[in-house]
């Protein structure tokens, strides 16, 4: 049955994909998006939008507007979102006003202008979880904590035993491990999630939260410096410059393509066993930074090799990758794009796209702000 559904955010990376699948599968799709000059160039329409969708250019910061395009909706995909975590610790206001006043906004008009609304669905973020999960061979399990600032200037990587001080092993991360938040960008987004199901709770309106690893793809800006680290890359490469890669290269991360990140959320629309859950969606394996790096390079045809800056950032964490197991069980979603297919598509994507290469001055912002 079709659904009227708003997208915000829909004019973005994860949110246009969503708004081609609803599209696809024969529903009435809404984009609500400001066009933010920092991931549109000029603030423009970009040319992939979905000509089969109503755009609506309006910021979820603006209730009226946001009111405006509530109205007559089913379902609500909540996307829009200020998105970098170093940028996220310095320009604070924004970020909170965007990702919790946004959120904030939509459950105020939905409950007081009692829009019938029938579910709401965001994308969260696993950067709320800081370090992921360790085993020690003597002291078993436990969830790891920030390096020091004086053990990373040692360049003393790796994360030790609280107990006997060993180096120890990443393990995958649940969705009830602890959420310390090591970002302004991670406690907004764990913000908007916390309000999300307390909200959904109270009144009784069903919500899904899905958090989401390392998203990649398609359409991710190439010329936003504050971006994910594939779209960095290749923003570096095209330009024939190296991959900056912090610390010795060796940190993971768990990469999933934004198409699995669009199964799921199609998946949690349609099963009530998704209702006030939260999942992990990621790729569930790591994924070495150098690794990225070297890999993009060569599916470019470069003999470009990453620059191991062998320097540390504020508050990185070092390992965390995503047990899937709830999500496979709730939403029967499983990831079916490999980590060497997916960018593929996206080397094969990013020929024809702009790359402006502003890492430099972003990074000349960051030691500017003392985050680097």
């Amino acid at each position: 049955m079709s659904k009227r559904i708003l997208v915000t955010g829909g004019a973005g990376f994860i949110g246009s994909f969503l708004v081609d699948k609803l599209v696809e599968i024969g529903h009435q799709v809404t984009i609500f998006d400001n066009l933010e000059p920092q991931v549109h160039q000029g603030g423009k329409k970009p040319k992939y939008l979905n000509t089969h969708a109503e755009f609506i250019q309006g910021d979820v910061r603006d209730y009226a507007a946001f009111k405006a395009a509530l109205q007559h909706i089913d379902v609500v995909f909540h996307e829009a979102a200020a998105v970098g975590v170093g940028q996220s610790n310095y320009e604070i206001k924004r970020y909170t006003d965007v990702n919790v006043g946004g959120t904030a906004n939509l459950l105020d008009i939905i409950i007081n202008h009692k829009l019938p609304i029938k579910k709401i669905l965001t994308t969260s973020s696993m950067t709320a979880y800081g370090e992921g999960m360790y085993h020690c061979k003597e002291h078993g399990d436990f969830k790891g904590t920030l390096r020091s600032w004086e053990q990373m200037e040692q360049k003393d990587w790796e994360i030790h035993c609280p107990k006997c001080n060993q180096t120890v092993s990443p393990l995958p991360t649940l969705e009830t491990a602890p959420q310390p938040c090591n970002s302004v960008y991670a406690l907004s987004k764990k913000s908007q999630e916390d309000l999300m199901l307390l909200f959904g709770q109270m009144y009784d309106i069903p919500v899904t939260t899905l958090r989401c690893f390392n998203v990649y793809g398609p359409r991710q800006s190439l010329s936003n410096p504050y971006t994910g680290v594939t779209a960095i890359f290749i923003s570096r490469l095209k330009n024939h410059k190296s991959p900056v890669v912090y610390e010795d290269g060796e940190q993971s991360r768990d990469f999933v393509s934004v198409h699995d990140v669009v199964n799921a959320l199609i998946l949690a629309m349609d099963k009530s066993e998704s209702n006030y859950k939260t999942c992990n969606i990621g790729g569930g394996r790591p994924t070495s930074i150098n690794q990225v790096a070297v890999t993009l390079a060569k599916l470019m045809g470069s003999n470009i090799i990453p620059e191991i800056s062998q320097t540390p950032r504020k508050n990185d964490i070092r390992h965390c990758f995503a047990d899937i197991s709830t999500a496979k069980n709730i939403l029967r979603w499983v990831p079916k794009v490999s980590f060497e297919s997916g960018m593929e598509e996206l080397i094969d994507w990013s020929t024809g796209e702009p790359a402006a290469d502003d890492f430099d001055k972003a990074s000349r912002e960051l030691k500017a702000k003392g985050i680097i």
